[in-house]
């Protein structure tokens, strides 16, 4: 039985535009608009380098995760070509990783929406916007999967065009409008130099970086909903690591030379730091909203991220049948119910340690994240080899430059990982090998169950038959 027929229960509808603006819209929230302060801290000025090594890094990602999502679209995505091309037990870690990240993501989305609240109500406690907004977007993806798609298309949106307006201004404040001798190409430079804290400080950015850039593998999971899968994922991957290397490489470029880089923080935005210092009439409050539909934009895509993951887990039998029950609208409501745990958990995190919630919750997120992206490319070198192995038809995208480029970007992940022991990081090791330990065992207690199982229903079968 093919992917495409295995997961009846999902709806065709997506279409190009959607599947391009649902992973613009989970990859285009706090990283780039709250997180790039962080990363701005670690690295000063050279934090450019920082995203633009993070934006190579996904382009080879992407090329080899539209190679395998037109060869396989199922909203199982990398879990169920992991498991087919590596093993059961890579599928099992990869899609339980992957689904716990998304679900702790939230968690950071919704720690930022707190944040963010304290712009107009700096008395209101952070929890209670995190109840307030998370009850909305729970009502808006229990509808269907048009609902979410036209919802996150038009957030989307808001934040592309903004961000457009941004780079605008920003060139117009630094190369049309009255000259200000605080602000241009030397503020790159000031204070410590373009690399206040070395090679080191670039490389500990580039993590934060991705962090930013998370949420472009989103296509490969819509691709399980998406119309013409050949045509739709291939042109909405592209379309993505373009736009998002592009904003995310002028906007901090443009934003460094406005804003000294010791003024960033994640406090506030930097964006609204940067609208604060020129000067606009209500400028920085527009700006605060923008950023706060952001977070609400991703937080949304990746409730839709972690509710496919968890189906297509029940799907493939390693959760309960329980979550694969689909809604008359085409959605899976249990699946969906067990994926909002992350904001309780934000909501926890908020009230007991409200001035660390974002940086905490965005350490813990990122281990299934980047684990998951270390899977992609290995999963790419055994998928390229068996697929001409073995016949298959010839796919409208290949990944350049296999099998070193795939390679390459495995290694580069590896060792961002492993480095992260000896950042402020180091909460994502500290999380993710335990988790990967349980997991193993949580794979170990599964398989023996179902050959268990499996066993039983053979011998029953035998003793039906020899009577």
């Amino acid at each position: 039985m093919g992917e495409h027929n295995k997961e009846q229960g999902l709806k065709r509808e997506l279409k190009t535009g959607q599947l391009t603006m649902i992973a613009m819209g989970c990859a285009i929230g706090t990283g780039l608009f709250l997180g790039s302060g962080l990363a701005i801290g670690l690295a000063g000025p050279s934090v450019i380098i920082s995203y633009a090594v993070g934006a190579f890094i996904v382009l080879l990602l992407m090329g080899c995760l539209a190679e395998m999502t037109v060869a396989h679209p199922t909203s199982g995505a990398f879990g169920t070509i992991a498991e087919k091309y590596i093993n059961p037990w890579a599928g099992f870690l990869v899609r339980y990783s992957y689904w716990v990240a998304q679900v702790f993501a939230i968690g950071v989305e919704v720690s930022a929406i707190s944040i963010y609240m304290k712009y107009w109500f700096p008395n209101v406690p952070g929890v209670i916007w995190i109840l307030l907004f998370a009850a909305i977007l729970i009502y808006i993806n229990a509808k269907s999967v048009n609902t979410f798609a036209s919802l996150e298309y038009w957030l989307s949106m808001i934040k592309v065009v903004a961000i457009v307006l941004f780079i605008l201004l920003g060139a117009y404040i630094l190369f049309g409008g009255k000259h200000d001798p605080s602000i241009g190409p030397h503020n790159l430079v000031n204070d410590g130099g373009f690399m206040p804290f070395g090679p080191w400080g670039i490389w500990v950015a580039i993590f934060v970086s991705l962090f930013s850039f998370l949420g472009t593998e989103m296509v490969a999971i819509t691709a399980g909903e998406a119309k013409e899968p050949d045509v739709a994922v291939p042109k909405a991957l592209k379309a993505t690591v373009f736009r998002l290397a592009v904003f995310y490489v002028l906007t901090m470029t443009i934003m460094l030379m406005i804003v000294p880089w010791k003024s960033a923080g994640v406090d506030k935005s930097p964006f609204v730091r940067v609208i604060e210092m020129i000067h606009i009439p209500g400028a920085a409050g527009i700006m605060n909203f923008i950023v706060l539909v952001a977070a609400i934009s991703a937080m949304n895509s990746q409730l839709y991220a972690s509710t496919r993951m968890m189906y297509s887990l029940s799907e493939g039998g390693y959760a309960p049948r329980f979550f694969k029950k689909v809604s008359k609208r085409g959605v899976p409501l249990r699946a969906f119910a067990v994926s909002t745990v992350g904001i309780a958990l934000a909501a926890g995190v908020s009230a007991f340690l409200p001035g660390s919630s974002y940086s905490f919750m965005m350490g813990i997120s990122m281990f299934g994240s980047i684990f998951t992206w270390f899977v992609i490319f290995v999963s790419h070198l055994f998928f390229r080899k068996r697929w001409e192995k073995n016949g298959g038809r010839k796919l409208p995208i290949r990944m350049i430059g296999f099998p070193y480029l795939t390679i390459l970007g495995g290694l580069v992940l590896l060792s961002l990982m492993i480095t992260t022991w000896f950042t402020p990081f180091r909460n994502m090791l500290e999380f993710g090998v335990p988790w990967l330990i349980f997991l193993s065992i949580g794979y170990i207690i599964w398989k023996k169950k179902n050959r268990h199982q499996s066993n039983s229903k053979e011998n029953e079968d035998m003793s039906k038959k020899t009577s």
